[in-house]
């Protein structure tokens, strides 16, 4: 009776381990408040004074912005939006122009992800730490470990790894149009250049997210068979692959919708397409072509956005990334699925991949040709001693800091309005029935609740879709050259993109805590307040701070426009063949890149 006694009051304290043993009441010491200067905090206010300094850079305070002039000019091209150019012969030249751009990223996605899985494999951790044999010992003392977390690795066999991740993050440090504009001068306009300019930074990109999937999939399978003696290839194919393969795939969903955007972008530099059509109607103000296109650019990305949504819930993959909370869902029958759209979105691909490739018709014997190897080393050779030409060490420290100024601007606009569209983008919150609006039978308010989502999602749409090159000359007309213009046109394409990002996090939350608050009686507030924003907010910053890693090399092309920063004078420098000027330059640009790689992951750190 007496052990049964002790028992049930062990239970007890088990249960409710604020309770005391020596009696039947609750304790009252509660565990301390949390102070408010922690790590977190910090990094809030460093933030806050991060976008004062930028808003302070852009000259708002010191200078007249706006210019008077421009206003016209946006009268006429809004007029324009109710009249686009809908004639047979230029319907047909965006027809064509629509597919060329589609091809451009089909070939540059497939070219991209090939690159991706190979140096995912030799970028990750993992590979190298199952390479090793000595370290076998070590790894079974692991295995039964309880957390399965990453065995020994000296810092004598970290070399390959480090050195195979720092080779891989020249290229993805370098935006694709600067690429395009140096294989522009090797290759000339050839679709060969568009296609190169696309793989070789994604290809880069891919890798680094690729491997750092295979880094954080659970690793047990993995090291029982490299404990039963099988080799680290068969091991990480049969062991750590499957696993990992519906994130893999599930990025490549989005690596490819970044394709579409980039083929855009890559016309603005003379590859053709829907981007080199929308910059001649722009420049000789043909504004009612210029909506015919941006039509059919809305359409293209709608369309592709449309597919990879069903797809991806076909398939039972809700996001197209994951950041900070990996969800490694298991899909065995991924390939063996009956459903029509899987078995069809399998064939399309087979069919555009020869078809995308036939259609660009790039001539890809350039890429061996003895005038493409003597061009290379000219190039080369002339860049072996490099030196800044018509510019000094200080005005190259002022571009940089406008191009930092600039991306952290951007960020703050495209981070806030993506926040705040989200959750009107997402269908299970003002919806009849969602969580934010529990009325069924209000027709008026369906029919708001309903449009405003379709409006929401249209919005992000269209600022996604269109470039930031094409965004950057539009506020030209109406404000004056500076990192303003630069920042508001890559605020607002980054707005669609973390707005459409966020949207999915918030339609996969997990509703059951929100159902229970609800059943409590709290009220709408403060469902928001305490059972949705704390486990989506830090996913948001997540999602700000990868894109502020994309934004800094985005800079580059509104800068060629006109918008300051660095790719102001990487364009000039490409264009004049200033080779030794241009390495400097790149370096500057590159190791800003880096910092700002360094500082968004140890930010994405604290927030796990």
């Amino acid at each position: 009776m007496q052990r049964s006694t002790e028992l049930i009051t062990n239970i007890r304290f088990a249960v409710w381990p604020t309770r005391d043993r020596s009696s039947s009441k609750i304790s009252t010491n509660l565990p301390p408040r949390p102070s408010l200067l922690n790590q977190r905090t910090l990094w809030g206010v460093v933030c806050l004074v991060a976008i004062a300094w930028s808003v302070q850079q852009t000259g708002i305070f010191s200078r007249s912005l706006f210019n008077p002039g421009g206003w016209s000019l946006v009268g006429r091209f809004l007029e324009a939006s109710l009249h686009p150019d809908f004639s047979p012969d230029f319907l047909w030249l965006t027809s064509h122009s629509t597919l060329t751009t589609f091809a451009y990223a089909v070939c540059g996605t497939s070219l991209s992800v090939s690159i991706g899985v190979i140096g995912s494999v030799l970028a990750s951790e993992v590979w190298w730490q199952s390479v090793f044999p000595s370290k076998r010992q070590t790894a079974r003392f692991y295995f039964w470990r309880k957390k399965f977390q990453r065995w020994s690795f000296p810092n004598r066999d970290r070399w390959p790894w480090l050195s195979i991740r720092a080779v891989l993050s020249v290229p993805r440090a370098i935006h694709e149009i600067i690429w395009g504009l140096f294989f522009v001068n090797i290759f000339g306009l050839d679709p060969l250049t568009a296609v190169l300019a696309i793989a070789l930074p994604f290809g880069a990109i891919t890798a680094k997210v690729f491997s750092e999937i295979l880094d954080e999939t659970p690793r047990q399978p993995l090291l029982a068979l490299l404990n039963s003696g099988v080799s680290p290839l068969q091991a990480l194919t049969y062991g750590l692959i499957p696993q990992a393969f519906p994130n893999l795939l599930s990025y490549t969903f989005y690596r490819f919708e970044c394709s579409i955007r980039s083929a855009a972008v890559l016309g603005i530099i003379g590859a053709g397409g829907l981007g080199y059509q929308i910059l001649l109607s722009l420049q000789s103000l043909r504004y009612e072509q210029m909506w015919t296109l941006f039509l059919a650019l809305f359409l293209l990305n709608g369309s592709v956005d449309f597919w990879s949504a069903l797809l991806r819930h076909r398939l039972g993959l809700p996001n197209r990334l994951d950041l900070n909370t990996l969800n490694l869902t298991q899909c065995p029958s991924l390939f063996y699925q009956r459903d029509p759209v899987v078995i069809g979105s399998w064939l399309g691909v087979v069919l555009l991949l020869p078809f995308s490739f036939w259609y660009v018709q790039a001539d890809v014997s350039k890429l061996w040709q003895p005038r493409t190897l003597q061009l290379l080393s000219e190039v080369f050779q002339t860049a072996w001693s490099p030196h800044l030409t018509g510019i000094s060490s200080s005005q190259l420290w002022e571009l940089a800091t406008q191009t930092l100024a600039m991306s952290i601007l951007a960020m703050a606009i495209a981070g806030v309005g993506g926040v705040l569209l989200s959750f009107p983008a997402a269908h299970n919150f003002f919806l009849p029935g969602g969580l934010l609006n529990p009325t069924k039978t209000n027709q008026a308010a369906k029919f708001w609740s309903t449009a405003g989502l379709l409006l929401t999602r249209f919005w992000l749409l269209v600022s996604r879709a269109i470039p930031a090159p094409i965004w950057a000359l539009m506020w030209l007309f109406i404000l004056f050259p500076g990192i303003l213009p630069g920042a508001i046109a890559l605020g607002l394409h980054n707005l669609g993109i973390l707005g459409r990002l966020m949207a999915e996090v918030n339609e996969n939350l997990d509703e059951r805590p929100l159902k229970a608050l609800k059943a409590q009686g709290a009220p709408g507030a403060q469902v928001f307040l305490y059972g949705v924003l704390p486990p989506t907010f830090p996913r948001f910053i997540a999602y700000i701070l990868y894109r502020w890693e994309v934004c800094i090399r985005e800079t580059v092309i509104v800068g060629l426009v006109g918008a300051g920063g660095l790719g102001r004078l990487l364009t000039e420098q490409l264009s004049s063949f200033d080779y030794p000027g241009l390495l400097v330059t790149l370096s500057c640009f590159i190791g800003l890149t880096f910092v700002v790689d360094l500082i968004s992951t140890t930010l994405r750190k604290a927030l796990r």
